[in-house]
């Protein structure tokens, strides 16, 4: 089984840099536009079926893919959904940390439950679309969560997620890998990774 999150297309507030979350905001033109364009990029060839979490922006664009590619909408799937960042949505993120050092918001879901969340929702869509190819339309902190969690690193190590940005997954051995990270592939990606463990490492023994 081959699998691929993809970010979902701009909204107004990720124009104006304000942290999103689970508030439930709308797609704008632009990130119309992004995903009409990524429908025209992508291969109809290469999958089976576009799902998505629950929040509009994320329906959205999978409805403007699955058009795109001719390909059936699948489903949704509440694991999916962005990390709930609780007080701190609708914040600007530039004024994050100043407000709320150590990034620890009231109502702010744990760190440590996202990844997993979002490898439930991998698991629920295998057993929902067995051997199909799938294109999961999800959110840039909820997949770099899940990316982290299969391969072992930290998500804040990983490269922030462009609007639309596909990251590929596979199924073999019983196990997922991490193919492709917003289209870079996973052997690029790595070096990076690792040096960020080994700076966290330097920090903590200085």
């Amino acid at each position: 089984m081959h699998l691929a999150l993809v970010r979902h297309g701009q909204t107004d507030w990720n124009l104006r840099g304000l942290m999103q979350g689970r508030t439930d905001i709308p797609l704008n033109d632009t990130g119309r536009a992004q995903a009409g364009q990524a429908a025209r990029t992508l291969d109809p060839a290469d999958w089976d079926v576009v799902v998505s979490s629950t929040l509009g922006r994320a329906r959205e664009t999978a409805a403007i893919l699955a058009e795109g590619l001719g390909l059936p909408v699948g489903g949704e799937y509440e694991d999916l959904v962005e990390q709930d960042f609780g007080d701190a949505e609708g914040t600007l993120v530039a004024q994050i940390d100043e407000r709320w050092p150590g990034r620890e918001f009231p109502g702010k879901e744990p760190e440590h439950e996202v990844g997993p969340r979002g490898i439930r929702a991998l698991e629920r869509i295998a057993v929902d679309h067995s051997d199909a190819r799938v294109l999961a339309v999800a959110h840039g902190t909820l997949i770099r969560h899940v990316l982290a969690e299969l391969s072992g690193h930290e998500q804040h190590s990983y490269p922030k997620l462009d609007n639309l940005a596909v990251s590929r997954l596979a199924w073999a051995e019983s196990a997922w890998s991490v193919q492709t990270v917003g289209g870079v592939g996973f052997d690029e990606v790595l070096p990076q990774l690792v040096a960020a463990v080994a700076d966290v490492e330097l920090e903590r023994a200085v």
